[in-house]
């Protein structure tokens, strides 16, 4: 997850809700299915680079995802279960899957193999940190004090991944010098690049979003970055991982009909947002330029839901439809 869809601006989140009371006025505008583009768009270079060095193509990978999910019948039905549970439609849950594992990480040819990594990283000894700076230490900083005003854990550490962005990635202060990197790349990923985040490929930063709505919805306990162990639990045992998906799916259709936008309908949209995060940043910008003149009036899919909505028939042929 988390790859660039396009250079969105940093933009305050008390600006989000502000501009969210103000468009509980207007017209909600269901955004219709299918594709927006004609063709494809481009496909990031390192998913090309990422299936070369595995020997294998996107199609059969798209394959292989596909097969996982028409033969393990306790997959479904936990993705069924699921959809349920956050009244969304079982496809978009599928559709993120499959994005996934076409241009990311491959799956494995058994699911249940994530749990043995699930148990590997809950006894692991491993912290959250950045130049040896732990996080927790690092949001003291004053920068990030505004963000103190959100107790949701949605707008929480959206506004803490904003900050990152505009106060320091790419940037030397203080004689530090930040790398040009997401605040997921920064701090969340302690292991090693192009590591596994399980099923859902899900990083912790957006566990941590999503935290306050598995909570409410599914009964599971909250996450703090102060345990990472719990954190990896969560992200990499299949059963937990497919509630966190539907999470972070209900999430984000939640946040653009805040915003007057209807995406309950286009799998593609929600599988590209689930690829791309930052939803509330997202939907804003997306508000923004349909009040403007000349400006783009729906949302569009990456390269990623375009393979979904493309794929859309046969996708729903697995859920039995």
């Amino acid at each position: 997850m988390r790859t660039s869809l396009s250079k969105i601006p940093a933009l305050s989140l008390l600006v989000v809700l502000t501009l969210t009371s103000a468009c509980l006025g207007r017209d909600l505008v269901s955004v219709p299915p299918g594709n927006r583009n004609s063709e494809q768009p481009p496909i990031p270079n390192t998913s090309a680079l990422r299936a070369k060095a595995f020997n294998t193509t996107y199609d059969e990978k798209y394959q292989k995802i596909v097969g996982v999910l028409r033969d393990d019948k306790d997959l479904m039905a936990s993705i069924k279960k699921a959809a349920q549970a956050y009244q969304i439609d079982p496809i978009h849950i599928v559709g993120a899957l499959v994005g996934e594992h076409t241009y990311n990480i491959t799956i494995v040819n058994r699911v249940k193999s994530y749990y043995v990594k699930a148990l590997a990283y809950s006894q692991s000894d491993f912290k959250f940190s950045y130049k040896d700076v732990t996080v927790q230490s690092f949001l003291k900083k004053p920068e990030f004090a505004h963000c103190d005003a959100f107790t949701g854990s949605a707008e929480l550490w959206e506004c803490r991944d904003e900050t990152w962005d505009k106060s320091f990635r790419g940037k030397v202060i203080d004689g530090v010098t930040y790398e040009n990197m997401t605040f997921q790349r920064a701090f969340f990923q302690p292991f090693f690049a192009g590591q596994t985040f399980g099923l859902g490929q899900i990083s912790p930063l957006t566990a941590l979003e999503v935290t306050d709505l598995v909570h409410s919805t599914s009964g599971l306990a909250k996450l703090s970055a102060d345990d990472p162990q719990a954190i990896y639990r969560d992200i990499m045992d299949p059963d937990r991982s497919v509630i966190y998906i539907a999470a972070i799916v209900k999430d984000a259709m939640d946040v653009y009909k805040a915003q007057g936008f209807d995406i309950s309908d286009n799998p593609g949209l929600t599988a590209t947002l689930y690829n791309v995060g930052q939803p509330r940043r997202r939907a804003l910008a997306l508000r923004q330029a349909a009040d403007a003149a000349g400006g783009k009036k729906l949302p569009e899919e990456n390269y990623y839901g375009w393979l979904v909505n493309d794929k859309l028939t046969e996708l729903r042929g697995l859920l039995g439809e």
